[in-house]
């Protein structure tokens, strides 16, 4: 027997969402089907039932999957199958996993997996919007500990106007991106990107936001009491000595706080000496190995709380950072160019122990990267990589395979500069960052350091944009609470917020934040944003300081390209009977062609890393596709020789009859007289174009001087 439960939320347009919840996947500890038009996602939730021994952290993972017979599609590749989850799959599963993980009991260990898949599409409505909600709702209806409801929408201003949910058609028009998540109180995650916007823009938007979700909240408890699982699951995963925790407070607090104020700037060393502290005190305890064993995780618990408070009330109390600096300070800051002769530009970005070498490289179309995902076919001119390999935070381990993290900073990044190359920029641009050092924001560094190596490059860029990450300490109810600007890996992991913003001089183009606590006021979210602007604006005057402007011209060996349209019946004169005159051009010149049809019009590009090459290459295309006009002249080539006259090609494809009148002024009796023959050049003047033949009438005369009345006669 089925018990479907049925809940319907109203979104302000009038659309509507329903959560389904028994129908499908009955097995699992929570199921729901959230659907929205035609499209529909199938969430569920399983926990395993006890916590694997030794594990001190919760083991949350998620899966975000789309079919392509959702939408009534075959997959691509040999096998016809699903395979590996693209980068929007990622991303998307991301957007889940950080709104969701904050909201498990601190002490729940017990692995969790999470999916979503998206079993229904219309292509109109976005199901990445949904996956948040579904996500949620799957945990609602199970009895494992959660701290929500939770849910995710997608805000974009278009024309002025907030829009929930937007459609794939409305959000082309939007100069705001904005993914939030949420529970009824707090604001957990945003991610998106923005046309230069300003902080109240941006506030504004998280407010239209949090206000649609607050009823995805209400129908998600309602959805809880009516299947019964308000009450969740008993559970103990976690084992406590009190004695042990009180005793590591009370010998190594005050170490542990006088390290945390001691204005350390070395990471290394600083984590050894904390690491010293817990080691000294586990030699004065004189416990033997198998008693060891017994209380090390213990310790490495109670004693990371101890590190974690200590470094909290230094920056709370007495304002200090771990590495001495103020709350608002930025790390220092040095900036190279084309310190790569190979790449087409390069950058060094360093910011204290992070930093970035990053390249950027010039393609041409054929360069695009392809897209073709189950509701997205599109090419992109724009690529940008991250890399973050081991080394960068002195680890000894292998280099892998891309990562999710590394995924989801490089997206940040190519959010970040995208709207900042021109529409009509020819070029195909790739900019990938490897992290040299990492020490808390190497994301922001990726971004500074691609405006560099773009500039660098010649990319001609609207303006240079720069990033920063801003960290949040707060106390219990928010009493007291610090705004960190340019954050440290430890103070990102030790604090309460990771919130990234990037902008040009005139506002912000992209941002990520991710909360830890409940009780974020929009009062210390606007303090934030504000401290933002005038740390990125610090970081910006660093990076205009070392190259203010793009370059002029290219590096020697970057792909020239010049790009123009053309009337769209010459595409076909261009292209030539079986590719011939296009494959002609590109031999003789050693240019690259490319030509599409845009908007009605051939859309024509040539690139070559020689101007010569280029320049033989677009005089061709321009000779084939140029429009003869009446007066001007041309060099023909004689192609045959009549009784009458001569015709002459004197455009590529343009032939007209040169009549033997109009050779010389004087009267010739017939053309053997002319010397002329097939294969010469002769200069012409096109003097009129016949409006019903088409035919084109040729002068050489009217290019000679006109002789004398009496010259004539004779």
């Amino acid at each position: 027997m089925m018990n479907v439960v049925t809940k319907t939320i109203a979104l302000p347009d009038g659309r509507t969402i329903t959560i389904e919840t028994g129908k499908l996947a009955k097995q699992a500890d929570g199921s729901v089907v959230v659907r929205m038009g035609n499209t529909m996602l199938l969430a569920t939730v399983c926990s395993a039932k006890d916590a694997v021994p030794g594990t001190d952290f919760m083991p949350l993972t998620v899966e975000y999957k789309e079919k392509f017979g959702a939408y009534g599609r075959y997959p691509g590749g040999f096998t016809k199958r699903e395979g590996k989850a693209s980068d929007y799959e990622i991303l998307t599963a991301r957007l889940i996993y950080r709104a969701l993980r904050p909201l498990f009991p601190d002490d729940f260990h017990a692995e969790t997996f999470v999916t979503v898949n998206m079993i229904s599409a219309d292509g109109i409505d976005q199901p990445d919007a949904l996956a948040g909600l579904a996500a949620s709702a799957a945990l609602a209806v199970s009895d494992i500990p959660f701290n929500g409801p939770t849910s995710e929408v997608r805000v974009a201003r278009i024309n002025g106007e907030f829009v929930i949910n937007p459609t794939f058609e409305q959000l082309e028009k939007a100069d705001m991106d904005l993914m939030v998540g949420a529970t009824y109180e707090n604001i957990m995650m945003v991610e998106g990107e923005m046309d230069e916007v300003s902080e109240q823009d941006l506030l504004n938007a998280l407010k239209a936001a949090h206000e649609a979700i607050k009823p995805h909240c209400i129908a998600q408890k309602e959805l809880m009491e009516e299947v019964g699982k308000t009450v969740k699951k008993a559970y103990c995963h976690e084992e406590n000595d009190e004695e042990l925790e009180k005793d590591i407070w009370a010998k190594c607090y005050d170490k542990a706080y006088a390290l945390a104020t001691s204005a350390n700037t070395d990471k290394h060393d600083r984590s050894e000496k904390f690491e010293a502290v817990k080691e000294e005190y586990i030699a004065s305890l004189n416990l033997t190995e198998e008693e060891l064993a017994e209380k090390v995780a213990l310790i490495d618990r109670y004693y990371h709380a101890v590190e974690k408070e200590a470094m909290r009330r230094s920056i709370l109390d007495e304002g200090k950072r771990l590495d001495g600096r103020s709350t608002t300070e930025i790390r220092p800051i040095w900036c190279e160019v084309g310190y790569l002769p190979g790449p087409h530009g390069s950058a060094i970005f360093t910011r204290g122990e992070t930093q970035s070498l990053t390249t950027c490289t010039l393609g041409t179309k054929q360069d695009e990267k392809l897209i073709d995902e189950v509701l997205v076919h599109a090419k992109e001119r724009f690529l940008l990589h991250y890399n973050f390999p081991p080394f960068s935070t002195g680890e000894a381990k292998a280099q892998r395979g891309v990562g999710r993290r590394e995924i989801g900073h490089g997206h940040l990044a190519l959010r970040a500069l995208k709207r900042m190359i021109p529409s009509d920029y020819p070029y195909c641009v790739r900019v990938v960052s490897d992290i040299m050092e990492s020490n808390g924001s190497s994301s922001m560094a990726t971004v500074c350091a691609g405006t560099l190596a773009m500039m660098d490059a010649g990319v001609k860029i609207k303006k240079p944009v720069s990033g920063i990450a801003m960290g949040l300490i707060t106390d219990k109810g928010n009493v007291k609470y610090s705004v960190l600007s340019d954050i440290l890996g430890d103070e990102d992991h030790l604090g309460d917020m990771d919130f990234k913003v990037t902008g040009t001089k005139d506002g912000i183009t992209a941002t990520q934040m991710d909360i830890k606590v409940d009780g974020l006021s929009y009062e210390i979210l606007e303090k934030a944003l504000n401290q933002a602007k005038e740390g990125r604006l610090h970081i910006l005057n660093k990076i205009t300081e070392t190259i203010a402007e793009p370059r002029e011209d290219l590096k020697p060996h970057a792909p020239r390209i010049v790009a123009f349209d053309v009337p769209k019946d010459m595409i076909g004169a261009i292209i030539g009977p079986g590719g011939k005159i296009i494959q002609e051009i590109q031999e003789k010149s050693g240019a690259t062609i490319s030509i599409e049809e845009i908007d009605g019009k051939g859309r024509v590009e040539i690139a070559a890393t020689n101007k010569e090459s280029l320049d033989m290459a677009v005089s061709r295309v321009k000779a084939i596709v140029a429009v003869p006009e009446v007066g001007e002249v041309y060099d023909a080539k004689v192609k045959s020789i009549m009784p009458y006259g001569a015709f002459v090609e004197f455009m590529p494809g343009k032939e007209g009859l040169l009549h033997i009148s109009e050779i010389a002024w004087k009267r010739i009796e017939k053309m053997e007289d002319t010397g002329m023959k097939e294969g010469d050049t002769v200069t012409v003047k096109l003097l009129d174009i016949d409006a019903k033949s088409g035919k084109f009438k040729l002068s050489h005369k009217a290019l000679l001087p006109k002789p004398q009345k009496e010259e004539t006669e004779k």
